[in-house]
């Protein structure tokens, strides 16, 4: 086995080890053991645990937010957009669950850039610019879209992260669902929003 494909191969046993037991739960000489190498091959490789976790989350960050980059990089109705975005992350979730697993857990190797929520903090960015423009086009505060980003991605991600354990419903009706309560409500949309409790009442 070349060197490269002694990497890959440690790379995917860490891997599913990571996904079972978390970074605290695994060991090197667990995932020495399992890849039938002895730990200095580990170390050799990747200079301990520490160093395998973070090649392993930095990939899965990568693949997770090219996946909702590209789906919110392309043109179409802001509908469209939500739906593109709530389907990139379930289907991610789909074909990678040992990843998500990954990514949901934070560890204090990954706390700088490496934890689920940083990554969902850069795809509300992107989405931040898209509503600034939408909310101006239609005569709305666009100095509120941050928060507004930060809600919807907030919404599809926890979705996501239940959705993950549970299932059920199918991939394509739990993303009809996001749209159905993302759109609607943002299609009755009200231009200074107060709180039930807060609004003036008759006298």
């Amino acid at each position: 086995m070349s060197a490269r494909e002694r990497r890959e191969q440690l790379l995917t046993v860490a891997r599913a080890l990571f996904a079972e037991r978390g970074f605290e739960g695994t060991s090197v000489e667990e995932i020495a053991a399992r890849a039938d190498v002895s730990k200095p091959v580990v170390y050799e490789h990747f200079g301990g645990k520490e160093g395998v976790y973070a090649v392993i989350v930095d990939r899965e960050v990568q693949a997770l937010l090219g996946a909702l980059s590209g789906a919110l990089s392309e043109r179409g109705h802001p509908k469209q957009l939500v739906e593109r975005a709530a389907f990139a992350l379930l289907s991610y979730i789909e074909s990678s669950p040992d990843g998500f697993r990954i990514l949901v857990r934070d560890s204090p190797v990954a706390q700088a850039t490496g934890t689920f929520s940083s990554l969902i903090g850069d795809v509300a960015t992107q989405v931040e610019h898209l509503l600034a423009h939408q909310f101006s086009k239609r005569g709305l505060d666009p100095s509120a879209a941050p928060i507004y980003s930060q809600m919807l991605v907030g919404m599809v991600a926890l979705t996501g992260q239940h959705w993950a354990e549970v299932r059920e419903p199918s991939k394509e009706e739990v993303a009809a669902h996001l749209v159905n309560l993302a759109w609607n409500g943002l299609s009755d949309f009200e231009a200074d929003p107060v709180l039930p409790s807060r609004e003036p009442t008759a006298e």
